[in-house]
């Protein structure tokens, strides 16, 4: 087996960023079998130019009623946002903040929570659901993805159960470690287990795509594009 174009996920990441998108990658990984890893396309950047790939950190939320528990069984409960600020605070370098299980009724990200993740180096952050602080996001050029935004505060309305474990977005499994990608045409999740093999063939039909275009735009009609390059 030759090696992989990349050492690192530093490398990688760079390489993602410099030549590839959403688009070819999920074109790759449908090839391979991989149909159903985009995660649903009301999902999208905070900002069209936001570009965002790192190993998923994953986080689980679920509503609540009350900001404390009375005489609740779990002691989570009585414990504000649950174990959010022990998740935000446990992201590593390259790690992006990906959180489901939640409502619509409330935000699960904003600008403090971006502060820190900044600080700590993470990749981004994508929430199956709302965030807030919209002005004080942008303002911090951090890659976040939401439903859109909304002020009303997950204080007294939900709280994390638990990080780092396996979770799912839209009926897509998102596992620790597993690479999260997205730009403006939406975000998908590429599996540990088949990250070179669809990197490798990510960055193959990105390159002939360009010769594709090339020919294209040189006169050469779609049909004999694909003849000759068997990519379209």
């Amino acid at each position: 087996m030759t090696s992989a174009p990349w050492r690192t996920d530093a490398e990688l990441f760079d390489l993602a960023r410099r030549e590839l998108f959403t688009a070819v990658v999920g074109d790759c990984m449908d090839k391979l079998g991989l149909l159903h890893q985009f995660l649903p396309p009301q999902i999208r950047p905070l900002r069209d130019d936001m570009l965002l790939i790192g190993r998923a950190m994953p986080v689980l939320e679920a509503d609540v009623y009350q900001e404390r528990g009375s005489a609740a069984n779990n002691p989570l409960m009585d414990k504000p946002f649950g174990l959010m600020l022990e998740a935000l605070d446990d992201l590593q370098a390259d790690e992006v903040y990906i959180c489901s299980g939640a409502s619509r009724r409330y935000a699960l990200w904003g600008e403090l929570m971006t502060t820190r993740a900044r600080h700590l180096g993470a990749a981004g952050a994508v929430v199956d659901g709302y965030l807030r602080d919209t002005h004080g996001v942008l303002a911090q050029g951090f890659p976040a993805f939401a439903h859109g935004s909304y002020a009303q505060d997950q204080g007294p309305r939900g709280k994390v159960l638990d990080f780092r474990l396996p979770i799912e977005i839209g009926g897509v499994g998102i596992a620790p470690g597993d690479i999260v990608f997205g730009d403006v045409d939406g975000v998908l999740i590429v599996p540990q287990q088949a990250e070179r093999e669809v990197f490798e063939a990510a960055l193959e039909k990105a390159r002939g795509e360009k010769l594709v275009q090339k020919a294209i735009e040189g006169g050469m009609s779609a049909v004999q594009a694909f003849k000759t390059f068997g990519i379209m």
